[in-house]
């Protein structure tokens, strides 16, 4: 049993277990997200007291809970020891010596930071550590910190800002994993999804991933991060592009200075609710100091393998029985934000979402490595994660398929509200590309691979084909 707090907000932070949500209703009301391997939850002493038989290990630190400040939690990236600093913990001392010492930090302004030659300062209030591992932070800042908080963290550290109310604990229903079995349980070859997979063009790939990097002569773009004008522009591009392709798409704002989600849909041939729904994020992250923000990889990589999913059913004239949604998310660098955004909404209307793949990071391939897929090992739902394994092994048995530590992306936004959901990543292990979060992540470089990148859409497209039912018009 954990010591209790004498503060009347106390912040508990716990390792993950949904059963803490299902023994304790006082918990489950208090209950704000999980981040990493990490519950957190904002409560008072009497709940602590209620829910201390179900609490084992954990802290709880006394916080103040006001409108000017932001909770946000870091968390450390699982990268291979082969690009990891040897000093990366004394960087983040370091970082927060920084942040919190210094009365009037300098950090960019959220405004004008990624579109200037000439990073804008603007000064903030002191900000304050709540809770530190080696791995993870949790920050108390400012508010108007935020929105550029991700320009100036060290590189394999992201943010995630906690929610300013407690949020409900969905788990993906039995019936709900049912019916992804029933799918598991009719996977078998067919030749008619060999044909449309294996007729996805390479050179359009390469195509799209350099027009999104600003490698294309012709490209306009260079940075996307998510409050830049290239980012605006390309979800303009991303629209046009996936509308070409049959479907109607809609520019779906969701926090003020954001650029859009763009959400494109192929309505069902047969009268369903039914929906699959492939995603990516569109939005990118560069150097410290740095204006651009190429996100070859990450992730442009994923976004190119949903355009050429996209354009495949436009050239091949595909038709779906139930419903299809691709969706490009911005904010994903700042803590899942769009993707947070859409799946609340797809909640709210009660949804009737049969599974969500998101594909992040799909190109870097380490040399002398074999061709690879990882599924994430944590976050997510092991049923889709099965599915879309079985389809590799018949559709990309090229590929070598495994778990990766490296959590989170988008997907985790849909499975914390009780959607099953999966990702898929480039490397069955952790990060591995030495231009992570670098303004350096272009598509012509060592270890870059379209074949990969080729590879892992044919199964996102594979598992769209079996899972959503399909004809072709041509």
């Amino acid at each position: 049993m954990i010591a209790q707090a004498l503060a009347p907000f106390a912040l508990l932070v716990v390792p993950h277990d949904p059963t803490l949500l299902t023994n304790s209703p006082c918990l489950a009301d208090a209950y704000y997200g999980q981040y990493g391997l990490h519950n957190v939850f904002i409560t008072d002493d009497a709940c602590l007291g209620s829910s201390g038989d179900f609490l084992s290990t954990g802290s709880i630190v006394p916080v103040i809970l006001s409108s000017e400040q932001q909770l946000v939690w870091l968390e450390h990236k699982v990268v291979d020891d082969a690009i990891r600093p040897a000093i990366f913990v004394d960087e983040m001392d370091a970082f927060l010596a920084e942040l919190v010492d210094i009365e009037y930090p300098t950090i960019y302004d959220a405004n004008t930071a990624y579109d200037s030659e000439q990073l804008a300062i603007t000064s903030v209030q002191s900000s304050k550590v709540l809770y530190h591992t080696p791995t993870s932070v949790l920050l108390s800042i400012p508010s108007a910190l935020f929105p550029s908080l991700d320009g100036i963290l060290p590189r394999f550290w992201t943010p995630t800002p906690l929610p300013d109310a407690p949020v409900p604990f969905q788990p993906v229903p039995e019936s709900s994993i049912k019916r992804v079995r029933e799918l598991l349980d009719q996977v078998k070859y067919d030749s008619a999804i060999a044909a449309l997979v294996g007729s996805i063009s390479l050179s359009q790939m390469r195509k799209d991933a350099r027009y999104l990097t600003g490698e294309d002569p012709e490209s306009p773009l260079i940075s996307r991060h998510s409050f830049s004008q290239g980012a605006l522009d390309a979800a303009d591009w991303l629209k046009e592009q996936f509308e070409s392709t049959g479907a109607s798409c809609e520019l779906k704002d969701f926090l003020t200075g954001f650029a859009p989600n763009v959400i494109c849909k192929y309505a069902a041939e047969e009268e369903t609710t039914e929906t699959l729904l492939l995603s990516a994020h569109y939005d990118s992250r560069g150097s410290f100091g740095s204006m651009r923000a190429p996100g070859g990889d990450d992730d442009g990589s994923g976004t190119t393998a949903l355009l050429t999913i996209a354009r495949t059913i436009g050239s091949k004239g595909v038709v779906f029985r139930k419903n299809v949604q691709l969706c490009a998310f911005a904010g994903e660098e700042q803590g899942l934000l769009g993707s947070k955004a859409y799946a609340r909404e797809m909640r709210a209307a009660d949804a009737d979402l049969t599974l969500m793949i998101q594909a992040d990071m799909l190109a870097y391939h380490v040399p002398g490595e074999p061709l690879q897929l990882g599924l994430p090992e944590f976050v997510g739902t092991p049923e889709v994660a099965q599915l879309v394994s079985n389809m590799s092994a018949l559709y990309s048995p090229e590929l070598m398929v495994g778990y990766t530590r490296a959590c989170c992306s988008d997907h985790q936004s849909f499975h914390e509200q009780g959607f099953p959901a999966t990702q898929v990543f480039e490397r069955a292990g952790p990060i591995a590309d030495p231009m992570y979060h670098n303004s350096g992540d272009l598509t012509v470089r060592e270890g870059y691979d379209f074949e990969q990148v080729r590879s892992i859409a044919k199964v996102q497209f594979a598992t769209l084909l079996h899972s959503a039912g399909f004809e072709t018009k041509q």
